[in-house]
């Protein structure tokens, strides 16, 4: 087979470009792809994202994890009852329910807590199921994945880092985009409470958000 003939039969994947979910000013995820969350805020990003959607919300939860989301706390953002809480009991039973959940298409969002990263490959899968459930179910499936740490997922979609730096009297978080396919990283400061966030970009002026 000749030089030419190779070279027609191989072609460059391009990345499909598919829904957004515009989460605030300048800060957009990509719906039916896997997401990664790190940071000691990392929850209430899941929270701010969900908010952001309608429908329901599948959070999947390691049984041997001590802390859980706490429903009261959740009000100042969104209802508890949208949310359906599912526990498991080894580490490879969370990716597989988070798959399951994507590839059906039932709900907008499916929020993984994962004790460390995943490989390539279960991220890669997640992916595939995203862009199935987007297909054949309901609605653009998103998946989240909390990790701990400064997580490194590698082959996700978006990594974020959040975390809470508050001083008397002016609650404030750090939001970071530290990795994307199609926007570079930056860094803003979020001040006041949920609801009356103020969204502040290095050497921006602030937008409130609602």
């Amino acid at each position: 087979m000749n030089a030419l003939a190779n070279t027609q039969l191989l072609t460059r994947h391009t990345h499909r470009t598919g829904p957004e979910l515009k989460l605030m000013e300048e800060i957009s995820l990509p719906q039916a792809r896997a997401h990664e969350v790190c940071g000691n805020a990392r929850h209430l990003f899941a929270l701010m994202v969900a908010k952001a959607l309608s429908g329901h919300v599948f959070w999947i939860t390691p049984s041997w994890q001590a802390e859980t989301l706490n429903p009261e706390g959740m009000l100042a953002l969104v209802d508890p009852a949208r949310f359906t809480f599912v526990s498991v009991r080894r580490p490879d039973d969370i990716l597989w329910s988070l798959e399951e959940v994507l590839r059906s298409g039932a709900v907008p969002l499916v929020v993984a807590e994962m004790p460390e990263p995943p490989a390539m490959t279960p991220v890669r899968r997640l992916h595939l199921a995203a862009e199935s459930g987007a297909k054949d179910g309901r609605v653009p499936p998103m998946g989240l994945l909390l990790t701990p740490g400064d997580g490194g997922a590698p082959g996700i979609e978006t990594r974020w880092h959040m975390a809470q730096h508050h001083a008397p009297q002016n609650p404030c978080w750090t939001l970071s985009r530290r990795r994307a396919r199609t926007a570079p990283q930056k860094s803003w400061h979020l001040q006041g409470r949920p609801g009356t966030w103020q969204l502040v970009a290095h050497g921006d002026s602030q937008i409130e958000l609602s």
